[in-house]
């Protein structure tokens, strides 16, 4: 049977912070694997030595968060610093975790700590699904590797995030890496999921007909993509340059359907705008597919979390034990003073579970029927079976 527990801490010091919500949620626990957000203010090292004093060694992987944590007690946050553990016990579940550095492919990298993963779990058969954390940027390279040896199981996690979008970012594994994927594998746990977000398509919507770099969105429909999102939205596009075009298209990102579930929207988040017109995106595009304008109000954006848990709940067979809630920084961003209201949600729909969500600069899952991938501007959330 599965037992979670959730500590936090808004220690200014990083190991301390570390320690105490490592041992609020390890107290009586004997562990299988502890889930570990923290702050991208902290030394990452620092904080992981805390964490594994207050954990006492168990597995745990994680990721800096945006600007806090959604636990029990509420949003836990602040400019000093800030730290959420969730650990996990279950004597039927197998777990195997592993971490590694990037090095010079993301995809090798990938591949390595997945057969790294499978070794640490002690099996040698495909798990039933997996957790991954890796740095914005690559996650579909890392993702590829992490595939190779598994297959396409069922998987959900997220990007390591700082407060700035400076890069401060780490992921936590067996070290803090700046670059790196750390992956948890698990065997023999039921789980419930909802992999979305939550957006209306508009009906604007063009072929993207050239990409640079898979991230650099240069054309639509032939004609230059920031001109052409610009009209999408009623504005001009040299008002769109920048980070002007990530604040304005929280509520209006870009969207591409799944090719077997159309009712599934990958999300492709606007990064910025160049003065060239061309648009830096979120996650990989491919030339020849479409792209559409999506839309919803920030009151959407706020109770799609209690409709995301909803979903899980009707996706779970049995009894819930523990929620795990990926939720986009940039959604946070857009939500602004809100974000209590959201906390509020998140509590209200876990009705009593443990839980603890992390916000995220990229957001993985799957919805049945269509394959793994990354999104931005999402939400990945998994009720695990108690």
């Amino acid at each position: 049977m599965l037992k979670a527990q959730v500590g936090s801490s808004i220690a200014a010091d990083a190991r301390q912070a570390g320690r105490e919500a490592a041992e609020k949620a390890s107290r009586g626990l004997n562990g299988s694997v502890a889930l570990v957000y923290g702050s991208a203010v902290y030394d990452a090292e620092e904080f992981l030595s805390g964490v594994r004093e207050g954990l006492g060694g168990v597995p745990f992987l994680g990721c800096s968060s945006f600007t806090g944590v959604l636990t029990p007690e509420g949003f836990v946050g602040g400019a000093d610093g800030f730290a959420g553990v969730m650990a996990i016990e279950d004597p039927s579940m197998t777990v195997g975790v592993a971490s590694g550095e990037r090095g010079e492919c993301p995809r090798k990298a990938g591949h390595s700590v997945a057969e790294a993963a499978l070794r640490n779990s002690g099996r040698t058969d495909d798990p039933d699904w997996f957790y991954m954390v890796a740095p914005p940027g690559e996650e579909e390279s890392y993702l590829a590797g992490i595939q190779e040896v598994v297959g396409r199981i069922p998987f959900f996690g997220g990007s390591a995030a700082d407060n700035d979008l400076t890069g401060k970012w780490h992921v936590y594994g067996q070290k803090a890496m700046p670059s790196g994927v750390a992956v948890a594998f698990f065997w023999n746990k039921p789980f419930g999921n909802r992999y979305t977000g939550a957006y209306r398509p508009t009906g604007k919507r063009g072929i993207i007909t050239k990409v640079d770099s898979k991230r650099v969105l240069r054309e639509i429909d032939g004609k230059p993509a920031l001109e052409v999102v610009a009209g999408w939205l009623g504005s001009s596009p040299d008002t769109l340059v920048g980070a002007t075009l990530l604040f304005r298209t929280i509520t209006n990102p870009l969207g591409q359907r799944d090719l077997v579930d159309a009712k599934h929207v990958w999300i492709r988040p606007p990064m910025g705008g160049n003065p060239d017109m061309s648009i830096n995106v979120g996650n990989n595009l491919v030339e020849g597919c479409s792209v559409e304008l999506m839309e919803a109000t920030v009151d959407e954006l706020v109770g799609s979390v209690g409709d995301a848990v909803g979903v899980c709940r009707e996706r779970l067979a049995g009894e819930p034990g523990a929620l795990i809630a990926v939720h986009c920084g940039g959604r946070r961003g857009g939500i602004g003073d809100r974000i209590g209201e959201v906390s509020e949600q998140l509590k209200k729909s876990a009705r009593g579970l443990p839980y603890i969500g992390v916000f995220t600069f990229g957001e993985y899952g799957f919805e049945k029927g269509s394959a793994n991938g990354c999104g931005g501007l999402m939400l990945s959330f998994m009720l695990l079976g108690k």
